[in-house]
């Protein structure tokens, strides 16, 4: 690990600046949680001249709900905080459980709701110096990729980390983005960007901006939710998928509202619109989940050893289907 320079940001407004005098040269980086960043550095992928702290900005690790109910959690919150918050397991479930199965309670601990959105595929490819730019999907393409992705491989086999984003994908979710030069929101399906080795972050971040809030608007009464994460072992793994589900029904019992959210298949979450236009609607039994969930992995291209995904995947969104409706 090369020699760097440390600074403790005091607010939003110095970080920014700081970041924002980053060159190729001379690269500055921004550390939250830091458990992305310091393996990122072991492994030579990033190698920066400066690191930047925003643990130490004030005002950036509180949960929120505004008049409207819309939730605010900022960007430093932990997702051990997010998986135990009584307002978020009351309202937004989906996201608690996506936080409380993310990596380990020890990680959970200290890992930020910015930091693990920001953070960078787990193909071993790409985290291998022997590879960089297209070199990466190559070698995924023709070598071990049984966990890699299963749609849009043409654009990338690499698939998004982040367990709580499938989650906000489902929610609609926005974030708030910071720099001197003000702040804006983006929705967070557009934030979040195909995995490509050729820049430096995967996400819509300019330079000097900060991600400083994520926004799930409020939900109507009645809104259920449920999320699954699919692993090979029951103990700590990455998922082989993960599926959200949020819904809404009216008084006939048929779905008035849904959205389902496929993570760790594609190189962004995506969401399943072939089988949301299946269940608007109607109501939800165990064949129309079953129909659902079979239009949703219709369009599936695996790659050489990852076709089990497909069945892996049809199967955990039927199921988290009937877990959203029976909540």
């Amino acid at each position: 690990m090369n020699s760097f320079e440390w600074i403790d940001a005091s607010s939003v407004d110095e970080a920014s600046r700081l970041l924002a005098e980053s060159t190729h040269d001379r690269p500055v980086i921004a550390k939250a949680g830091g458990m992305d960043v310091l393996d990122l550095m072991k492994e030579g992928i990033l190698r920066p001249a400066r690191v930047v702290n925003l643990r130490t900005i004030q005002g950036l690790d509180g949960i929120q709900t505004d008049a409207s109910r819309s939730l605010h959690l900022g960007a430093l919150v932990t997702l051990a905080q997010i998986s135990s918050d009584p307002n978020v397991l009351k309202h937004y479930g989906a996201l608690a459980a996506a936080a409380s199965h993310a990596a380990t309670p020890q990680v959970r601990n200290v890992a930020t709701l910015g930091g693990n959105l920001l953070q960078r595929p787990r193909c071993w490819y790409f985290r291998h110096e022997h590879f960089s730019g297209e070199d990466v999907a190559e070698a995924v393409r023709q070598g071990e990729n049984q966990y890699h992705g299963i749609f849009a491989t043409e654009q990338t086999p690499l698939v998004h980390a982040s367990t709580p984003a499938t989650a906000l994908v489902a929610y609609d979710a926005r974030v708030q983005l910071s720099s001197v030069r003000g702040q804006h929101t983006v929705a967070i399906s557009d934030f979040l960007l195909p995995p490509d080795p050729g820049r430096d972050r995967d996400a819509a971040l300019q330079q000097g901006e900060i991600l400083t809030q994520v926004t799930l608007p409020a939900l109507a009464d009645g809104t259920q939710s449920a999320y699954r994460k699919q692993t090979e072992r029951d103990s700590y793994d990455w998922p082989l998928c993960d599926v959200a589900v949020v819904l809404r029904r009216g008084s006939d019992a048929r779905v008035e509202s849904i959205a389902i959210a496929l993570g760790w298949v594609a190189p962004t979450p995506m969401r399943a619109t072939e089988a949301e236009a299946i269940l608007l609607g109607h109501r939800v039994d165990e064949e129309a989940a079953r129909r659902a969930a079979r239009a949703a992995v219709s369009k599936a291209k695996p790659l050489s050893r990852n076709a089990y995904k497909v069945d892996v995947l049809e199967a955990v969104i039927r199921r988290t289907i009937l877990d959203a409706a029976t909540r």
